[in-house]
C-alpha cells in the first residue's frame, strides 16, 4: 500500500529541491556573469540548463526509484554541470533508503563520474580543485545519509525487540497462570475430595458409633486445615516465580496413599524403582498418583485401587493407577484435572493414557528417566 506524503515529507522534499536548484543557479550565474567561460559551442549551456531543470524535478519522485535515478544522474553529471545539486541529493537518498552494500558502490561511481566530468569539461575550473570539492560534497551527503540509515535501523531494531519482549512477557504470564491453575487443582482437589468422602459418610450414617464419628470429624478437621494451609501457600507465591510454588516429591506418595487409606479407600502401593529419582520425575509422578486417587475417590467410591511405580534410568518410569468400577465409564467425561495432567506430562516429555479396562479404569503414564 502506497504511503501518502505527509507534511514532513513535503518540507524535506522542498528543502532538498531548493538546495539542488540553488547549486544549479549558482553555477549558471557564474557562466552568465562571465566569471567562468561558457562551453563551446554555446548551445551546450542551454542543454545543460534543461538537464538541470529536469534533474531538480526528479527530486520529487526520487524515493520511488532511488538507485536507478541516481545512476541516471551520475551518467548525466559526467558532462552536465547544473545537475550536480540533484545528483548530490540523489546520493543522499540512496544512502538513507538503501543498505551500505548498495550506497557505497554508488558513491564510488560518483567519484568516477566526477573524474570524467573534469576531463570532458575542462573549462569548468581547475581540475584538481573541482575534483576535491565535488568529492567532499558527495562524501558529506553519503555520510549523512548513512548516519540516518543506521539510526533508523537502530530504532526499528529496538522497536522489534520491545515487541518481542512484550510478546514473550504475555506468553510467560499465560504459562504462569496455567501452572498456577494446575497447582491449585492438584493441591486442593485431593484435600477437598477427602472432605467430601468423610462428610458424606457422616451424612448417610448419622447413627454410626461415636468413635467412628470422632475419627471422621478429626480427618475432616485435619484435611480442612491442610487444605487451607496449601491454599495459603499457593496464594502467597502468586507473585513469585513458578519454580517457588510448593512442590511435592516422590517420597510424598506414601503419605498420599496413607491419607487415602485413612479416608476409607482400599489402596495398594507397589514401587519397583532402581536408582535416584530426579526431582521433576518425582514431582510429576506424585501429581499423577494424586489425580488418579482423587478421581477414584470421586467416581469409584469403595473400589480397590492399585498404584504401581516401576522403572530405572535410561528405560524411564511408568506410573499406573488402576481401580475397579461397578458402573460403566462414559467416554468423553474427562475433567480439567486430566487435561491439566496431560499438559504436565507433556512438559516432562512423557506420555499419558487413560480410559476404561475390562475390570475398571486405568490411568497410566510413561516418563523419561535420564541416566
Amino acid at each position: 500500500m502506497k504511503r501518502r506524503r505527509g507534511v514532513r515529507d513535503w518540507i524535506v522534499d522542498t528543502l532538498l529541491f531548493v538546495f539542488a536548484a540553488l547549486i544549479g543557479l549558482l553555477a549558471a550565474n557564474e557562466r552568465l556573469n562571465g566569471n567562468a567561460p561558457m562551453p563551446d559551442p554555446r548551445w551546450l549551456f542551454d542543454v545543460d540548463q534543461m538537464f538541470g531543470l529536469l534533474a531538480c524535478g526528479s527530486i520529487w519522485v526520487r524515493k520511488r526509484w532511488p538507485v536507478q535515478l541516481c545512476l541516471i544522474l551520475l551518467a548525466v553529471s559526467t558532462f552536465s554541470e547544473l545537475t550536480a545539486g540533484a545528483m548530490i541529493v540523489s546520493l543522499f537518498t540512496v544512502a538513507v533508503h538503501r543498505p551500505p552494500k548498495v550506497s557505497v558502490p554508488v558513491f564510488a561511481l560518483s567519484i568516477v563520474s566526477g573524474m570524467i566530468f573534469v576531463l570532458v569539461r575542462p573549462e569548468a575550473g581547475e581540475p584538481l580543485a573541482t575534483m576535491v570539492w565535488g568529492t567532499l560534497l558527495q562524501g558529506s551527503a553519503v555520510g549523512w545519509g548513512l548516519f540516518i540509515h543506521h539510526r533508523r535501523q537502530l530504532i526499528i531494531s529496538l522497536k522489534d525487540r520491545a515487541d518481542r519482549a512484550e510478546t514473550e512477557a504475555r506468553l510467560r504470564a499465560h504459562q504462569v497462570r496455567e501452572e498456577i491453575a494446575r497447582e491449585m487443582h492438584d493441591v486442593l482437589g485431593h484435600r477437598l475430595s477427602l472432605l467430601s468422602v468423610h462428610a458424606g459418610a457422616l451424612e448417610y450414617n448419622p447413627a454410626a458409633p461415636a468413635d467412628d464419628i470422632a475419627r471422621a470429624a478429626k480427618v475432616i478437621r485435619e484435611s480442612a486445615h491442610q487444605a487451607l494451609q496449601d491454599l495459603r501457600e499457593v496464594i502467597g507465591v502468586l507473585r513469585a516465580p513458578v519454580g517457588e510454588l510448593p512442590q511435592p516429591t516422590l517420597a510424598d506418595i506414601s503419605t498420599l496413599v496413607t491419607e487415602s487409606r485413612r479416608a476409607g479407600m482400599n489402596v495398594r502401593l507397589c514401587q519397583q524403582l532402581t536408582g535416584t529419582v530426579p526431582d521433576l520425575l518425582g514431582r510429576t509422578s506424585y501429581r499423577i498418583v494424586q489425580e488418579g486417587l482423587t478421581n477414584a475417590r470421586k467416581h469409584a467410591p469403595g473400589a480397590e485401587v492399585q498404584v504401581t511405580l516401576t522403572g530405572q534410568p535410561r528405560e524411564g518410569m511408568t506410573v499406573e493407577v488402576v481401580n475397579t468400577l461397578d458402573e460403566p465409564v462414559v467416554e468423553g467425561a474427562d475433567g480439567q484435572g486430566l487435561k491439566g495432567l496431560g499438559e504436565r506430562v507433556a512438559l516432562a516429555e512423557g506420555r499419558l493414557e487413560h480410559g476404561p479396562t475390562t475390570a475398571g479404569w486405568r490411568l497410566k503414564a510413561w516418563l523419561p528417566w535420564p541416566a
